[in-house]
């Protein structure tokens, strides 16, 4: 089975980054991964987006034009996925930053004040990971160990305090996504 995933935001929050963490953990559980990047000319602050496929098989395209799920975090960017999200899927708002509310009922939608839970960890620097950690816990795709794991692999060469920093991130997002909705 392939599961497809879109993450959208600005750059310069963390959204490519996001999927590349996923497509790494994915490949710490064994599986056979697609991460397709995008971004505007402007980097930070202009738009930017990823694509991750995941499956047990072969991947024929890393395009996803209507993923099972997509992990928005900002404004634009949930108008635009909620209207080429698959019936049924799941799609993840940082309500934060997002005040709108998503005008389709026949997919899930999980509000995540991301922006205030990394406040409360420390740093906005965490928002990213605590978008990834609630929607690991949300749908399965991958295990709190294995994002943790890959996380700790991509940012090696940062400081120490980072990568607690994102592991918190990760563990609160599971937290909220499971516990406080």
């Amino acid at each position: 089975m392939i599961t497809k995933t879109a993450f959208a935001g600005s750059g310069g929050q963390g959204v490519l980054s996001m999927g590349y963490i996923l497509a790494y953990a994915a490949m710490r559980d064994k599986k056979n991964v697609t991460y397709l990047p995008s971004y505007g000319a402007e980097v930070r602050g202009g738009t930017a987006n990823c694509t991750v496929c995941i499956s047990d098989e072969e991947i024929a395209s890393p395009v996803a034009s209507a993923p099972d799920y997509a992990i928005v975090l900002n404004k634009p960017s949930m108008l635009k996925y909620q209207g080429i999200i698959r019936k049924g899927g799941i799609m993840l708002v940082n309500s934060s930053l997002v005040d709108a509310k998503a005008e389709r009922e026949d997919i899930e939608v999980i509000y995540i004040p991301a922006n205030k839970l990394a406040l409360e960890l420390g740093s906005e620097r965490a928002v990213n990971m605590i978008m990834l950690g609630a929607f690991a816990a949300k749908t399965g795709v991958t295990s709190l160990e294995s994002l943790a794991g890959g996380m700790s692999d991509v940012l090696k060469s940062k400081s120490a305090g980072l990568v607690d920093l994102n592991k918190k991130g990760i563990e609160r997002g599971a937290e909220y996504a499971l516990h406080e909705r």
